[in-house]
Formats: C-alpha cells, structure tokens, sequence
C-alpha cells in the first residue's frame, strides 16, 4: 500500500519530519507573550472542532487500540467531536465511509486506510473538498492526499529489532537467525524487514537463514513458524514482526517443544510485555509500534482545525510529518512500558 519510507531524526518518542523541535520563549520574554513566529497553543477550550475518523476494521489488537485511542483522546476536548466510522477492510466500504465523512462536512479528517495506495483518491478528494487529512499510518500514494502523516517508524522498527539479536549473539560464532515477517502486500512489511537486514551488515558471525511471511494473526502466525521450525532445526534467534501473530508463534514453538534460542516480538502488546517481565518464554523482546500515534493524530487535528501551531514548535502551522520512535522493551525495562501495552 505503498507507505513512503519515514526515517525522519528522532527525538525522544517522536520525529519530526518537516519542523524541529525548538524551545519555550526565553527567561527574558514575559510568560504571557508568545515570539513573534508563534502562536499561543495551549489546552484550553477553543473553537468547536469535528473530527472525522476513518479506519480499517478493528480485527487486530493493535487497530483495536488506535480507535480507543482516538476516542480517548476526542474525550479529553470539550471543544473536539469526534464522528468516528465502523471501520472496514473493504476498499469501497472504506471509501463510502470516507465520502459520508467528507459529506457532512467534517472540519478534518483522520485516515487510517486499510490500503494507503487504494485510498489515495479519497484523501485526494476530501483535500480537493477544503477538508484537511491526517494520514495513519499507512500512507497514501500521493503526498497531496494529505496535509500531515502520522505514523511508527517501521524501517526503524526492524533496525531497533536488528541490533538487539546482533548484541544479544556478537560473540557466538555463526549464528543464525529466522523472520517471521507480516504480510508481503504491505510497504510497511518490507520497511520492517529492510531495516532488519542492514541492522544485521554490522554483524559479520550471523546469517539470516530463513524467512516466512505470516498476515498479523494468530492462526497464520502458528501455521508459519510451525513451517519455519520443520526447515529450521537449530537457529539462535527469531524476529516476528507482529505480536498478535506472536501469540500464534509461541502457540507451534510451545507445541513443537523448541527453547534454545530468543525471540524479538513486534508492536508492543501486553501479553507480550507480560511473558517477557515473567521471563519464561523465549520471548525476551518486543519493538514498539505505538497505537498512541493515534492520540497524536487527535491533538494535531484540533490543532488544525483551530488553526493554531503544535506547542514547543516553531511556525503557525502543525508539522507535515510525525514520526513515533521504535523503543525496544525487555525485562530490563518492561515495567516502564507495561502502562502502553495494548490488549
């Protein structure tokens, strides 16, 4: 669906991609005063925003958690009102919905496209219609289908996910790795998978040997790696991208009786969280893929909708892109996570 590549700098939880960070008026500026390049941003109640938010069907823990973190967020304003679809993974439902948003002439509008290429014509016209588009997560083919993209950094995902195995195995000679990736069709599978690969250049001792893609659901996640663990009699790590259909893996390593090796998860669900703090698992890892870009998407909507600047950024306007970091959780910092992890 093809997502661009977004491999902005990252600073702290997020990136930028067309602003920088910058700081607060100086000690010498009155608190009351803003500089004369911004305007006052603040969370107290503003003109009335409705925000329309379109997204796939909630099949998947993840997806599930970006809707309740919209409507979390939506709550938070009392000038936000958050007009939110039933989600589908039809491309022409999906663009219905989307006309239907566009037709009661929301003031903007959030996508999340179940399929960033098929969707771009509905971005393109709810942009056409005055009505600004965040675009989550999976971008549009068109960069004027949408004024700001919101979005995890997945080539970033699959380098965080990279240098952990390749410390954990630097100093075993020949060592070997397997993948278990999401699906083929997404441009973010191949950013996940790309990052992962040139992660592992800076560790000549290990080999890449084996890779299945799985489609982000338990039943595929088993039925792959039970494959994966036929062909693959020994091998010192796994990285799977997703871990809904981590749940899957865990199921056909479980049942094939395989240990001796870890496993890096993907997205950061709370059952994953819970099996690497109990540590009795070859889970030892997940990478971020945080839902919360979806509480991000909110705040910067009503921004735009109110015509003000992002607090702690320079310019009137909110950026063009935003960036969530890829953290990776272990044992060692699984309790500061735990609060994100996503059912």
């Amino acid at each position: 669906m093809p997502e661009t590549s977004r491999r902005g700098l990252l600073f702290g939880t997020a990136a930028i991609g067309a602003g920088a960070l910058l700081t607060a008026c100086t000690s010498n500026e009155k608190k009351d005063e803003p500089a004369a390049n911004e305007q006052p941003v603040d969370d107290k109640p503003g003109k009335a925003v409705t925000i329309g938010f379109a997204g796939p069907q909630a099949d998947h823990g993840w997806l599930a958690a970006i809707n309740a973190n919209a409507r979390a967020q939506a709550k938070k304003y009392s000038d936000v009102t958050l007009d939110i679809t039933e989600g589908s993974n039809d491309t022409a439902a999906q663009i219905g919905q989307i006309d239907s948003l566009i037709n009661k002439k929301v003031d903007v509008l959030v996508i999340l496209p179940a399929d960033g290429k098929a969707l771009t014509q509905a971005g393109l016209k709810a942009m056409r219609a005055g009505i600004p588009v965040i675009n989550l997560d999976r971008i549009f083919a068109d960069p004027q289908a949408f004024r700001c993209y919101v979005g995890g950094d997945n080539y970033g995902m699959g380098v965080n996910a990279g240098k952990y195995i390749g410390e954990k195995l630097k100093d075993k000679p020949n060592a070997t790795v397997i993948e278990l990736s999401g699906p083929d069709s997404l441009e973010l599978t191949k950013q996940r998978t790309q990052g992962f690969d040139d992660a592992l250049k800076n560790y000549p001792n290990i080999k890449k040997v084996a890779r299945q893609a799985a489609d982000f659901t338990v039943e595929s996640g088993q039925a792959k790696m039970a494959q994966l663990l036929q062909a693959q009699s020994k091998f010192d790590a796994l990285w799977n991208h997703d871990d809904d259909q981590g749940v899957g893996a865990l199921r056909a390593i479980d049942q094939a009786g395989r240990d001796g090796f870890l496993m890096v998860g993907g997205a950061g669900a709370k059952s994953a969280m819970d099996a690497i703090k109990a540590d009795n698992s070859v889970l030892k890892a997940t990478v971020l893929y945080p839902p919360i870009m979806a509480s991000t998407a909110i705040d910067l909507a009503r921004a735009l909708g109110q015509g003000k600047g992002v607090s702690g950024m320079a310019g009137l306007e909110i950026p063009a892109q935003v960036t969530l970091f890829s953290a990776v959780v272990d044992k060692d910092n699984v309790d500061e996570y735990l609060p994100q992890g996503f059912s």
